[in-house]
């Protein structure tokens, strides 16, 4: 619903205590601050207007401008500019951005929105965004990277090494294009090399899509040499194109050439070892492609949450996270502000809500209701509960 369809008790209480956490919050600036556009938007009547072009000079000390300002969203440029605070994109004199990466859990394959719970969302999007930190560092050796819980939908990763800021969007899109495999072929994954004066062509192994395949290709190989005979040769024909014939031949490799598997040899076996190495890239897309948010990515002036800051949407804390510790974050207790925590608040809801926050499975029904505030404050951020007198 947003700030702007709050009614006007709810939406002063929600800035009030925005403005209480951000007087004690460890707001951390990130870096080149002073360089990067800053916006937010307030909790307003009537109006979900961002302000921006703000430069960190206009703001001053941030801490203090939050908790006076009070804002619903803070933002801050993945772009650096010379004059951050110009009114005009084109004054700003841009000179460099950091590589973004959004997981939204809506629009993760299979999930409805309508269907699956908030907790079950995120725990598709932290997984999610797993897989994409597991890939970007094979393919490509990222090493300043920041993962961020969004205090929302999903998470974001910030890319901050040398050679990707000055990357215009034509190549940032190239670099999405390849996380999500589009356009990828096993031709583009092989490299060929001479042996014994023959030429073969191999998978290529140094990272990405082609260690991706060899792993899957050796994982179904070792698969194959696990089962009888007759069941091999069956799997095998169940893959489009794959007949008897082929099927005999790729067995017959990889039951007495194992070496050949290992090393991602795609002319041993004959036609039938391309045609398994097609199938399982099929596969690979379906399984493991990181479903990142094209235009996030390839914007070279976004602005982003800031880390630390609170969620307008939920008011849940934008949380930074060591790589150690995204595998047993939750959401729903971890990004919970500790200041709202302990004391109580009465909310009015219209319909029954059914939700997981702070380790306990919840439902109430509409009416009044006195709640933990940080239940209260996340239920009223949502639009679901408004603020009753004391």
């Amino acid at each position: 619903m947003g700030a702007a369809g709050m009614d006007d008790r709810t939406r002063r209480y929600l800035a009030g205590r925005f403005g209480d956490y951000y007087r004690q919050a460890p707001i951390d600036l990130p870096p080149d601050a002073s360089a990067r556009e800053w916006g937010y938007i307030p909790f307003s009547r009537g109006s979900t207007r961002m302000v921006r072009h703000r430069s960190i000079l206009d703001i001053g000390d941030l801490r203090r401008f939050l908790a006076e300002t009070a804002p619903q969203h803070v933002y801050f440029s993945a772009a650096r500019y010379r004059e951050p605070g110009a009114d005009e994109m084109s004054q700003k004199g841009w000179t460099g951005a950091d590589l973004i990466f959004d997981i939204d859990a809506d629009h993760l394959p299979g999930i409805d929105p309508a269907e699956t719970t908030p907790k079950a969302m995120l725990a598709a999007a932290k997984e999610a965004v797993q897989h994409l930190l597991l890939f970007i560092d094979d393919a490509f050796g990222f090493e300043q990277t920041q993962v961020v819980f969004s205090g929302g939908r999903g998470y974001h990763v910030h890319v901050r090494d040398a050679p990707v800021q000055t990357l215009d969007s034509t190549a940032r899109r190239e670099i999405v294009d390849y996380v999500r495999a589009v356009g990828i072929s096993v031709d583009e994954l092989t490299q060929t090399r001479s042996n014994q004066g023959t030429t073969q062509r191999v998978l290529r192994q140094q990272g990405g899509w082609g260690a991706a395949l060899h792993e899957r290709l050796q994982h179904f190989a070792a698969g194959l040499r696990e089962m009888d005979r007759s069941d091999a040769i069956a799997r095998l024909e169940s893959i489009d194109q794959i007949g008897s014939t082929r099927a005999e031949r790729v067995y017959e490799q990889v039951m007495r050439n194992p070496d050949a598997i290992a090393a991602g040899n795609l002319e041993a076996g004959g036609p039938g070892m391309r045609i398994l190495a097609d199938h399982l890239l099929a596969d690979l897309r379906r399984t493991t492609i990181a479903p990142v948010d094209e235009p996030v990515t390839t914007d070279v002036r976004r602005l982003i949450r800031l880390p630390d800051s609170l969620h307008g949407g939920t008011g849940l804390r934008v949380v930074p996270l060591a790589r150690h510790d995204i595998s047993p974050f939750d959401p729903f207790d971890d990004a919970v502000v500790d200041r709202f925590v302990g004391r109580t608040v009465t909310v009015d809801l219209v319909d029954e809500v059914t939700g997981h926050f702070m380790g306990d499975t919840f439902t109430l029904t509409p009416g009044e209701h006195r709640v933990d505030e940080a239940l209260g404050i996340y239920l009223m951020a949502q639009g679901a509960a408004e603020k009753l007198p004391e």
